[in-house]
Protein backbone atom coordinates (compact mmCIF):
# COMPACT_ATOMS: atom_id res chain seq x y z
CA UNK A 1 0.00 0.00 0.00
CA UNK A 2 1.23 3.54 -1.19
CA UNK A 3 2.33 5.45 2.15
CA UNK A 4 0.69 8.45 0.33
CA UNK A 5 -2.88 6.57 0.47
CA UNK A 6 -5.12 8.36 2.55
CA UNK A 7 -7.43 7.20 5.44
CA UNK A 8 -10.99 7.73 3.42
CA UNK A 9 -14.23 6.51 4.82
CA UNK A 10 -13.62 3.45 2.89
CA UNK A 11 -10.63 2.22 4.44
CA UNK A 12 -10.17 0.26 7.41
CA UNK A 13 -8.59 2.41 9.88
CA UNK A 14 -11.02 5.06 9.23
CA UNK A 15 -12.17 7.08 12.50
CA UNK A 16 -14.91 8.88 13.28
CA UNK A 17 -15.10 10.98 16.79
CA UNK A 18 -18.42 10.83 18.14
CA UNK A 19 -20.09 13.94 18.62
CA UNK A 20 -21.46 15.14 21.87
CA UNK A 21 -20.43 13.07 25.57
CA UNK A 22 -16.84 12.35 26.42
CA UNK A 23 -15.06 9.83 24.58
CA UNK A 24 -12.31 7.65 26.46
CA UNK A 25 -9.45 7.23 23.94
CA UNK A 26 -7.88 4.16 25.30
CA UNK A 27 -11.01 2.09 26.14
CA UNK A 28 -12.97 3.26 22.67
CA UNK A 29 -16.01 4.04 24.95
CA UNK A 30 -17.93 6.65 24.31
CA UNK A 31 -19.54 8.07 27.95
CA UNK A 32 -22.85 10.10 28.09
CA UNK A 33 -21.57 13.95 28.94
CA UNK A 34 -22.60 14.91 32.72
CA UNK A 35 -25.66 17.45 32.81
CA UNK A 36 -25.09 20.35 34.44
CA UNK A 37 -26.43 21.29 37.86
CA UNK A 38 -29.33 23.54 37.73
CA UNK A 39 -28.46 26.48 39.57
CA UNK A 40 -31.77 27.87 39.34
CA UNK A 41 -33.76 25.15 40.72
CA UNK A 42 -30.93 25.18 44.01
CA UNK A 43 -31.31 29.02 44.16
CA UNK A 44 -35.35 28.04 44.31
CA UNK A 45 -35.15 25.84 47.10
CA UNK A 46 -32.76 27.91 49.03
CA UNK A 47 -35.48 31.12 48.48
CA UNK A 48 -38.31 29.07 49.39
CA UNK A 49 -36.24 28.15 52.98
CA UNK A 50 -35.50 31.75 53.05
CA UNK A 51 -39.28 32.98 52.63
CA UNK A 52 -40.66 30.23 55.13
CA UNK A 53 -38.42 31.18 57.67
CA UNK A 54 -38.85 34.95 57.53
CA UNK A 55 -43.29 34.16 57.23
CA UNK A 56 -42.60 31.70 60.37
CA UNK A 57 -39.45 32.65 62.75
CA UNK A 58 -41.12 30.69 65.72
CA UNK A 59 -42.45 27.74 63.89
CA UNK A 60 -38.46 27.39 62.76
CA UNK A 61 -37.00 27.74 65.87
CA UNK A 62 -39.48 25.16 67.53
CA UNK A 63 -38.78 22.67 65.37
CA UNK A 64 -34.77 23.12 64.96
CA UNK A 65 -35.52 22.90 69.22
CA UNK A 66 -37.45 20.06 68.97
CA UNK A 67 -34.74 18.36 66.45
CA UNK A 68 -32.02 19.38 69.30
CA UNK A 69 -33.91 17.98 71.76
CA UNK A 70 -34.85 14.85 70.28
CA UNK A 71 -31.42 14.40 69.55
CA UNK A 72 -29.83 15.04 73.39
CA UNK A 73 -32.44 12.31 74.61
CA UNK A 74 -31.08 9.67 71.99
CA UNK A 75 -27.67 10.19 73.32
CA UNK A 76 -28.75 9.89 76.74
CA UNK A 77 -30.57 6.57 76.58
CA UNK A 78 -27.56 5.26 74.27
CA UNK A 79 -25.10 6.40 77.36
CA UNK A 80 -27.42 5.53 79.93
CA UNK A 81 -27.29 1.74 78.26
CA UNK A 82 -23.30 1.62 77.04
CA UNK A 83 -22.00 2.43 80.18
CA UNK A 84 -24.43 -0.05 81.94
CA UNK A 85 -23.45 -2.83 79.88
CA UNK A 86 -19.79 -1.48 80.45
CA UNK A 87 -19.45 -1.54 84.28
CA UNK A 88 -21.98 -4.82 84.00
CA UNK A 89 -21.58 -6.46 81.31
CA UNK A 90 -23.60 -9.38 80.50
CA UNK A 91 -25.71 -11.92 83.19
CA UNK A 92 -23.49 -14.80 83.15
CA UNK A 93 -20.48 -11.63 83.87
CA UNK A 94 -21.87 -10.78 87.57
CA UNK A 95 -19.30 -11.84 90.36
CA UNK A 96 -22.37 -13.36 92.12
CA UNK A 97 -25.21 -14.28 89.81
CA UNK A 98 -26.50 -17.02 91.64
CA UNK A 99 -27.51 -15.30 94.74
CA UNK A 100 -31.02 -14.00 95.24
CA UNK A 101 -31.21 -13.12 98.97
CA UNK A 102 -29.43 -9.82 101.03
CA UNK A 103 -28.06 -9.48 104.43
CA UNK A 104 -27.22 -5.91 105.65
CA UNK A 105 -25.37 -5.21 108.26
CA UNK A 106 -25.37 -0.91 109.41
CA UNK A 107 -22.72 0.07 109.86
CA UNK A 108 -22.45 2.39 113.43
CA UNK A 109 -18.70 3.72 114.05
CA UNK A 110 -15.23 3.52 112.50
CA UNK A 111 -12.30 1.11 113.98
CA UNK A 112 -9.19 3.71 114.31
CA UNK A 113 -6.93 1.22 116.04
CA UNK A 114 -3.49 0.16 114.11
CA UNK A 115 -4.47 -3.55 115.59
CA UNK A 116 -7.36 -5.69 115.23
CA UNK A 117 -6.82 -7.58 118.63
CA UNK A 118 -8.80 -4.45 120.22
CA UNK A 119 -11.78 -4.59 119.00
CA UNK A 120 -13.41 -4.68 121.99
CA UNK A 121 -12.41 -1.59 123.50
CA UNK A 122 -14.16 1.60 123.09
CA UNK A 123 -10.66 3.67 122.47
CA UNK A 124 -10.47 1.27 119.27
CA UNK A 125 -13.36 2.79 117.91
CA UNK A 126 -14.13 6.51 116.31
CA UNK A 127 -17.31 7.24 119.38
CA UNK A 128 -19.48 10.04 119.03
CA UNK A 129 -20.77 11.74 122.33
CA UNK A 130 -24.02 10.10 122.90
CA UNK A 131 -21.94 6.54 121.62
CA UNK A 132 -19.19 6.71 124.82
CA UNK A 133 -20.43 3.79 126.85
CA UNK A 134 -19.28 0.83 128.75
CA UNK A 135 -19.82 -1.82 126.13
CA UNK A 136 -20.60 -0.20 123.15
CA UNK A 137 -18.27 -1.62 121.16
CA UNK A 138 -18.78 -5.31 121.84
CA UNK A 139 -22.62 -4.14 120.62
CA UNK A 140 -20.87 -3.41 117.10
CA UNK A 141 -18.78 -6.90 117.14
CA UNK A 142 -22.51 -8.29 118.06
CA UNK A 143 -23.91 -6.92 114.44
CA UNK A 144 -21.15 -8.01 113.09
CA UNK A 145 -21.32 -11.43 114.09
CA UNK A 146 -25.40 -12.29 113.81
CA UNK A 147 -24.64 -10.69 110.44
CA UNK A 148 -22.53 -13.73 109.65
CA UNK A 149 -24.33 -16.08 111.37
CA UNK A 150 -27.45 -15.36 108.92
CA UNK A 151 -25.68 -15.29 105.57
CA UNK A 152 -23.73 -18.54 106.84
CA UNK A 153 -27.48 -20.34 107.41
CA UNK A 154 -28.54 -18.73 103.98
CA UNK A 155 -25.90 -20.65 101.16
CA UNK A 156 -28.14 -18.05 98.50
CA UNK A 157 -26.76 -14.86 100.81
CA UNK A 158 -25.01 -12.20 100.06
CA UNK A 159 -23.83 -10.24 103.21
CA UNK A 160 -23.02 -6.72 102.87
CA UNK A 161 -21.60 -4.44 105.75
CA UNK A 162 -23.12 -0.82 104.72
CA UNK A 163 -21.50 2.90 105.70
CA UNK A 164 -19.93 5.45 104.30
CA UNK A 165 -16.38 7.18 105.47
CA UNK A 166 -18.74 9.60 107.64
CA UNK A 167 -16.23 11.40 110.07
CA UNK A 168 -13.36 13.42 109.23
CA UNK A 169 -11.34 12.95 112.68
CA UNK A 170 -11.38 9.12 111.29
CA UNK A 171 -9.90 9.95 108.53
CA UNK A 172 -10.68 8.52 104.73
CA UNK A 173 -12.22 4.99 106.24
CA UNK A 174 -15.27 3.88 105.88
CA UNK A 175 -17.57 2.16 108.80
CA UNK A 176 -18.46 -0.85 106.16
CA UNK A 177 -14.32 -1.20 105.85
CA UNK A 178 -14.04 -1.06 109.46
CA UNK A 179 -16.67 -4.20 109.84
CA UNK A 180 -15.54 -6.09 107.18
CA UNK A 181 -11.71 -5.94 108.38
CA UNK A 182 -12.97 -7.08 112.08
CA UNK A 183 -15.03 -10.22 110.68
CA UNK A 184 -11.68 -11.15 108.68
CA UNK A 185 -9.68 -10.79 111.65
CA UNK A 186 -12.37 -12.94 113.85
CA UNK A 187 -11.85 -15.72 111.15
CA UNK A 188 -15.52 -14.82 110.43
CA UNK A 189 -16.58 -16.27 113.63
CA UNK A 190 -15.67 -20.06 112.59
CA UNK A 191 -17.68 -19.57 109.28
CA UNK A 192 -14.47 -18.73 107.14
CA UNK A 193 -15.22 -20.64 104.38
CA UNK A 194 -19.05 -20.56 103.92
CA UNK A 195 -19.09 -16.49 104.31
CA UNK A 196 -16.18 -14.97 103.52
CA UNK A 197 -16.37 -15.06 99.61
CA UNK A 198 -19.57 -14.17 99.32
CA UNK A 199 -19.39 -10.67 102.08
CA UNK A 200 -18.31 -7.69 100.65
CA UNK A 201 -18.84 -3.45 101.27
CA UNK A 202 -20.65 -1.20 100.49
CA UNK A 203 -18.98 2.46 101.17
CA UNK A 204 -21.14 5.48 100.86
CA UNK A 205 -24.51 5.51 103.07
CA UNK A 206 -24.75 7.82 105.44
CA UNK A 207 -27.65 7.02 107.38
CA UNK A 208 -30.13 4.14 107.70
CA UNK A 209 -32.26 5.25 104.91
CA UNK A 210 -29.06 5.22 102.49
CA UNK A 211 -28.09 1.93 103.73
CA UNK A 212 -30.71 -0.01 102.78
CA UNK A 213 -31.28 1.82 99.36
CA UNK A 214 -27.41 1.57 98.26
CA UNK A 215 -27.29 -1.63 99.66
CA UNK A 216 -30.33 -3.01 97.48
CA UNK A 217 -28.44 -1.14 94.81
CA UNK A 218 -24.93 -2.59 95.20
CA UNK A 219 -26.98 -6.18 95.15
CA UNK A 220 -27.88 -5.58 91.94
CA UNK A 221 -24.28 -4.34 90.95
CA UNK A 222 -23.05 -7.55 92.02
CA UNK A 223 -25.53 -10.02 91.21
CA UNK A 224 -27.49 -8.97 87.87
CA UNK A 225 -31.01 -9.12 89.81
CA UNK A 226 -32.43 -7.26 92.79
CA UNK A 227 -32.78 -8.79 95.67
CA UNK A 228 -36.08 -12.37 96.48
CA UNK A 229 -35.47 -11.35 100.25
CA UNK A 230 -34.00 -8.62 102.69
CA UNK A 231 -32.79 -9.11 105.68
CA UNK A 232 -30.89 -6.14 108.02
CA UNK A 233 -29.07 -6.10 111.15
CA UNK A 234 -28.92 -3.60 113.76
CA UNK A 235 -30.22 -2.39 117.10
CA UNK A 236 -33.09 -3.77 118.00
CA UNK A 237 -35.05 -0.24 118.72
CA UNK A 238 -34.14 0.58 115.09
CA UNK A 239 -36.95 -2.19 114.20
CA UNK A 240 -39.83 -0.11 113.48
CA UNK A 241 -37.41 2.52 111.42
CA UNK A 242 -36.52 0.06 108.82
CA UNK A 243 -38.86 -2.32 108.76
CA UNK A 244 -41.91 0.15 108.61
CA UNK A 245 -40.41 3.10 107.07
CA UNK A 246 -37.57 2.84 104.89
CA UNK A 247 -39.07 -0.17 103.88
CA UNK A 248 -42.51 1.30 102.85
CA UNK A 249 -40.36 4.13 101.43
CA UNK A 250 -38.51 1.97 98.71
CA UNK A 251 -41.75 -0.29 98.04
CA UNK A 252 -40.45 -3.34 99.59
CA UNK A 253 -42.81 -6.48 100.22
CA UNK A 254 -43.57 -6.61 103.73
CA UNK A 255 -43.37 -10.25 103.53
CA UNK A 256 -39.80 -10.39 102.16
CA UNK A 257 -38.41 -8.32 104.37
CA UNK A 258 -36.74 -9.62 107.81
CA UNK A 259 -35.14 -7.65 110.81
CA UNK A 260 -32.45 -9.26 113.43
CA UNK A 261 -32.21 -6.92 116.27
CA UNK A 262 -29.41 -7.11 118.97
CA UNK A 263 -29.86 -4.35 122.40
CA UNK A 264 -27.89 -1.24 122.89
CA UNK A 265 -25.51 -1.60 126.38
CA UNK A 266 -28.07 -0.74 129.51
CA UNK A 267 -26.20 2.19 130.16
CA UNK A 268 -27.21 3.75 126.73
CA UNK A 269 -30.64 2.28 126.12
CA UNK A 270 -33.03 5.08 127.85
CA UNK A 271 -31.09 8.08 125.82
CA UNK A 272 -30.85 5.84 122.69
CA UNK A 273 -34.61 5.60 122.70
CA UNK A 274 -35.35 8.64 123.15
CA UNK A 275 -32.89 9.57 120.79
CA UNK A 276 -35.03 7.19 118.31
CA UNK A 277 -38.10 8.33 118.83
CA UNK A 278 -37.10 12.20 117.49
CA UNK A 279 -35.47 10.02 114.07
CA UNK A 280 -38.42 8.49 113.49
CA UNK A 281 -40.35 11.97 113.61
CA UNK A 282 -38.08 13.09 111.14
CA UNK A 283 -38.66 10.50 108.81
CA UNK A 284 -41.98 10.11 109.10
CA UNK A 285 -42.43 14.31 107.56
CA UNK A 286 -39.16 13.51 105.27
CA UNK A 287 -39.30 9.55 104.36
CA UNK A 288 -36.51 9.77 102.01
CA UNK A 289 -34.09 12.17 104.15
CA UNK A 290 -33.64 14.72 101.20
CA UNK A 291 -34.74 17.91 103.26
CA UNK A 292 -34.26 20.12 106.38
CA UNK A 293 -32.28 18.36 109.08
CA UNK A 294 -31.67 14.97 107.84
CA UNK A 295 -30.56 16.16 104.39
CA UNK A 296 -27.97 18.38 106.55
CA UNK A 297 -27.08 15.40 109.05
CA UNK A 298 -25.99 13.77 105.04
CA UNK A 299 -23.82 16.66 104.22
CA UNK A 300 -22.04 16.33 107.72
CA UNK A 301 -21.54 12.72 106.73
CA UNK A 302 -20.19 13.13 103.76
CA UNK A 303 -16.63 15.30 105.02
CA UNK A 304 -14.54 14.23 102.30
CA UNK A 305 -17.33 14.50 99.70
CA UNK A 306 -17.32 11.26 97.84
CA UNK A 307 -19.19 10.80 94.78
CA UNK A 308 -22.08 8.57 94.98
CA UNK A 309 -22.17 5.72 92.25
CA UNK A 310 -25.59 5.04 92.25
CA UNK A 311 -27.88 4.29 90.77
CA UNK A 312 -25.37 3.83 87.64
CA UNK A 313 -25.52 0.11 89.18
CA UNK A 314 -28.97 -0.10 89.32
CA UNK A 315 -30.59 2.02 86.47
CA UNK A 316 -34.28 0.51 87.30
CA UNK A 317 -33.72 3.14 90.49
CA UNK A 318 -33.36 5.83 88.24
CA UNK A 319 -36.49 7.37 89.01
CA UNK A 320 -36.40 6.41 93.19
CA UNK A 321 -33.15 7.77 93.63
CA UNK A 322 -34.59 11.28 92.21
CA UNK A 323 -37.40 11.46 94.06
CA UNK A 324 -38.03 13.76 97.06
CA UNK A 325 -41.02 13.92 98.61
CA UNK A 326 -43.17 13.04 101.65
CA UNK A 327 -45.20 10.19 100.33
CA UNK A 328 -44.42 7.41 99.18
CA UNK A 329 -42.62 6.85 95.41
CA UNK A 330 -45.43 5.62 93.26
CA UNK A 331 -43.27 4.99 90.10
CA UNK A 332 -42.32 1.58 89.07
CA UNK A 333 -40.13 -0.53 90.99
CA UNK A 334 -38.63 -3.75 89.74
CA UNK A 335 -40.01 -5.90 93.09
CA UNK A 336 -43.64 -4.91 92.34
CA UNK A 337 -43.28 -6.91 89.33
Amino acid sequence: MSSSQGFGPGSPKSFRYPRGGDFDLESGISRKGRKPKNPHLEASVLMRIRNFYEAHPVAVALILLSFGLSVLILLSVYETRFRTMTRSGEVGEYPFPNLQNLVMVAGHSIYTSASCGKTDREDSWFLEPYQKHHGQAATFLEHIREGVDIAARDERALLLFSGGETRKDAGPRSEAQSYWAIAESKGWFGNDESVRSRALTEEHARDSFENLLFSVCRFRELTGRYPQNITVVSYDFKEERFAQLHRTALGFPEGRFFFSGTPATPSAREAALKGEAAVRAQFLEDPYGCLGSLHVKRLKRDPFHRTIPYPDGCPELRSLFSYCGPVPFSGHLPWTE
